[in-house]
Formats: structure tokens, C-alpha cells, sequence
């Protein structure tokens, strides 16, 4: 994974290095100089301008402004507090002034149509730890960030006003840090290939979704397990006695509309998760039935949907006496009716927090998914993007999640934050315009095909952007 650290975090890893302030801000230099040479396509008549501040983060550029120099490039320096309204006929516009440190209402120069941009460490005024950016804020084409990612640059505008975001290696000790980027090369690791000598019932899903009139979540769910590895998939959906739509290889049980939480807890030996919710109901014994069976259940849970709106703000009480691992998929809305309060801007502490106090596996939704488990350690995945925003793709991320922990040979954070990557992934390889969350199932082995193939590490993204 490629780690991830707030400020403070990268603050005290600075301190703690051996090698002297100067090394490492050569060391950055060097970097953002390479970095800048690969976007211009080489020095030779090129022009930059670098936007100095006045700590680190201007050091920074102004090293890579002398190499730069060295190489033939014509560079031109501004200083905070004499920074040009404008910035035209130049090739590259190098923004070294603040970094993590973001500074309310800072106000960049206006760059001219056409001239790349890239940010040392950070876009300045993009918040270091949550993303949050003034008006103000120059976005960039490529960042070069320093030995670890920052979450300002995965959440909000921070996201988008960094563009490409490459990590530089300059020697730091990051083995501190309790959260990561997943990325292709993780989840080819984690996510096995089915042994040899497998039999169905080693990577068993039973999803229990889907109501009358509500069957399509179910389906979803049972087609996305199935897809990413399960061997066998059960699907029942209370109250609903045959179901024509069911995939045809998924074997149909059928359940009683009332009292079916211990016909689950009493045959799930056999299978190695079990998927609650999707398409579930809300109709009032539903939410006692999904207390009961978490009650009771010795498996592995995803909970999700309408499961997680029957734990209501009583999901602590309930989730701490389960001994087996449980996964909640909470969309923010969800996270409100859980916690009585949206996520916090820094959305690694509102999933590192609600993982805490239930002892579950939080997976919190959004452009950027947080994946948190109760030790505080914590996932971060971006492989989607707003093709995923439609109707039922939450059913199927929730049937992916089931078949890797039905595995049974990666921890539950894991499998989450790889079911995420993959569906991230799935979505990525479909078309930008129409996708429907039934369209995503039938590309995860594609996906799985392609990441397992993956060449470790990838080219620089300031090279190629």
C-alpha cells in the first residue's frame, strides 16, 4: 500500500529523520525537478515560474528551480507577498508556497490558459488533512507529494485540485503510519486464486436481501458474489416464496416473512458469510429479525442497506457482543442514522470512531472509501469514480465484500477494502455514460484478470500526464 499520513504525522516523521533538513529538501528538489522536466517533455527552451512561500515547502521549490536552471530551463521566482496577479508565457508554473500548510483565504495567481501546473507537496490552501479549499486555491495538473500520501489529496477539493498525485521516495521512515492506498498490486496479493483442490462450499454466501417488490438488491447482491469467487450462493428473501429473477446459478431458499432469524442462524454453519440487507424492507418486524440473527449468528456479517438501518443508534450496544467479524457499509446518510451525526470533514476519524465503538469493520462510502477497522488501522480506496453514482451498485459492492470473506483467507478489513478496489475498478472499465449497477458483476473477473497481471510500480504519473 502507499501509506497515508495527516500533517502532524509527516511533521513528526521529519523530525524524526536522521539525515539533516538540508538532505531532504535537496532530495525533494530533485523530484519535483524530475517531475517538472517529464511534464515539459525535456528543458530546452522551456520557462518556469515557481511560487516560493517561505518555509520547507519553498525550499523545496527553490532547489528544483536551480536544478532546473542547471539544465538550461529559464526560471523565474516569486516570493509570498510579491506573488504576480497573472502568470503567462511560460511553460510551467511550479507552486511551492505553502504545502500542508494551508492558510485561510490564500489567493494564488491567476495562470494563464494552457501552462501546466505543479504543486510541491500540496495545492496550496488545500487543508493537509481534509481537502478543504478556499476559492483561491491553483488547481494542478500533478502534485509531487513526499513519502507519503496526505488525506487532503484524497478527500474534497483536495481530490480534484491535485490532478495526477506522484509519491516521492526521499528516504523518510513511513512505517508509522496506520493507513494506505490500496491499490492493483494489494488486492493481486490478498485475493487468492481458488485452490486446487476447492469445493463450493469453502467460499459459501448466503444473502439474505430483497422483499416483495424489492428483489432486484438481492439479485444484485447474489450475481456480484457469485462473480467475485463465491462457490456457492444462497439467496433468500423473506416473504417471497419463488423468484423468477433469482441467477440461475444461486440456489433459492425460501423464508417466512416474519421469524426467519433463526432458520438463518440455525443453517449458516456451512457457509463462510453471510450478506444482510440489501432490498430488505423496513417493515416492522424487519428490524428485529436482523437484531435477533445478529444475536445469534456465528458467521462473518455484511451488513448493509436496509440491515444497517435496523441497528438504528443502538448499533454498539448490539454489534459488541458478536465474536465473529461483522462489516458495515454505511453511506453517510446511514453513518447519520448509526451515529446521530454526518462523518466528520477528517473522514478517516469518523470510520476509525464508529469502528471503534461498535468493533466492526466500517466501510464508509463516498468519492473516496474509507475502510476502518476497530485497531484504528484504516484503508483508503479511489478506483471509482461517478459511474458508480447509480442505483444498486451499493448492492453489489455488498455482494463482493461476502465472497472475499467468505474466502476466510484475508482479514475482514481486507476484504473489504478490496471488494471496494474491485468495484471501483469494475466501474472503471464500463462506459461513462449509462452504467447501471447490473452492468458491473459480469467485469469483475475481468478486472480481477487484469490486477493479477499488474507490473509493480507503475510508471510516475507526472511522466505520463
Amino acid at each position: 500500500m502507499i501509506p497515508i499520513v495527516t500533517p502532524e504525522e509527516m511533521a513528526a516523521i521529519d523530525r524524526a529523520a536522521p539525515e539533516p533538513v538540508d538532505e531532504l529538501i535537496a532530495r525533494a528538489g530533485h523530484a519535483v525537478a524530475r517531475a517538472a522536466l517529464a511534464m515539459m517533455g525535456g528543458a530546452y527552451g522551456r520557462r518556469v515560474v515557481v511560487l516560493a512561500g517561505p518555509g520547507n515547502n519553498g525550499n523545496d521549490g527553490r532547489d528544483a528551480a536551480r536544478r532546473l536552471a542547471q539544465r538550461g530551463v529559464r526560471v523565474a521566482i516569486h516570493e509570498l507577498g510579491h506573488l504576480p496577479e497573472q502568470v503567462d508565457g511560460v511553460d510551467l508554473v511550479i507552486d511551492a508556497v505553502l504545502g500542508t500548510g494551508a492558510r485561510p483565504g490564500f489567493e494564488a495567481p491567476r495562470v494563464a490558459p494552457g501552462i501546466a501546473v505543479l504543486a510541491v507537496d500540496m495545492p496550496s490552501g488545500v487543508d493537509g488533512l481534509t481537502g478543504e479549499a478556499g476559492s483561491g486555491v491553483l488547481g494542478a495538473d500533478c502534485t509531487v507529494t513526499f513519502a507519503a500520501l496526505k488525506p487532503g489529496l484524497l478527500f474534497g477539493a483536495g481530490r480534484w485540485r491535485a490532478g495526477a498525485v506522484e509519491v516521492a521516495d526521499i528516504g523518510l521512515d513511513t512505517s508509522s503510519a496506520r493507513a494506505g492506498l490500496v491499490t492493483d498490486h494489494d488486492v493481486g496479493r490478498w485475493v487468492a486464486g481458488r485452490d486446487p483442490n476447492a469445493h463450493k462450499w469453502q467460499s459459501a454466501v448466503w444473502v439474505v436481501a430483497g422483499s416483495p417488490g424489492m428483489t432486484g438488491a438481492a439479485h444484485l447482491a447474489a450475481r456480484a458474489a457469485q462473480r467475485a469467487g463465491a462457490g456457492y450462493v444462497r439467496l433468500s428473501s423473506p416473504g417471497i416464496d419463488g423468484d423468477p429473477g433469482r441467477p440461475t446459478e444461486a440456489v433459492g431458499m425460501p423464508l417466512p416473512l416474519d421469524g426467519w432469524a433463526d432458520m438463518v442462524a440455525e443453517g449458516s454453519n456451512r457457509f463462510g458469510a453471510v450478506v444482510v440487507g440489501p432490498g430488505l424492507g423496513t417493515v416492522p418486524d424487519t428490524a428485529g429479525q436482523v437484531r435477533s440473527l445478529l444475536a445469534r449468528l456465528e458467521r462473518p456479517v455484511v451488513l448493509d442497506g436496509d440491515g444497517l438501518t435496523a441497528l438504528g443508534d443502538d448499533a454498539a450496544s448490539i454489534l459488541r457482543q458478536r465474536s465473529a467479524p461483522t462489516v458495515l457499509t454505511p453511506h453517510d446518510g446511514e453513518y447519520r442514522r448509526l451515529t446521530g451525526a454526518l462523518p466528520a470533514s477528517d473522514r478517516f476519524e469518523g470510520a476509525r470512531r464508529l469502528a471503534a465503538d461498535t468493533g466492526a469493520v466500517v466501510l464508509l462510502k463516498g468519492p473516496t472509501t474509507i475502510v476502518a477497522d476497530p485497531s484504528g488501522d484504516a484503508y483508503a480506496v479511489t478506483s471509482g469514480d461517478e459511474r458508480l453514482a447509480t442505483a444498486g451498485t451499493g448492492d453489489v459492492l455488498a455482494g463482493i465484500i461476502g465472497a472475499l470473506l467468505a474466502d476466510g483467507t484475508i482479514s475482514a478489513a481486507r476484504a473489504a477494502a478490496a471488494a471496494a478496489h474491485l468495484h471501483g475498478r469494475a466501474g472503471a472499465v464500463g462506459s461513462r455514460h449509462g452504467l447501471v449497477a447490473g452492468d458491473l458483476p459480469d467485469r469483475i473477473p475481468f478486472v480481477l484478470d487484469q490486477i493479477r497481471g499488474t507490473t509493480w510500480p507503475p510508471a510516475p504519473p507526472c511522466a505520463t500526464s
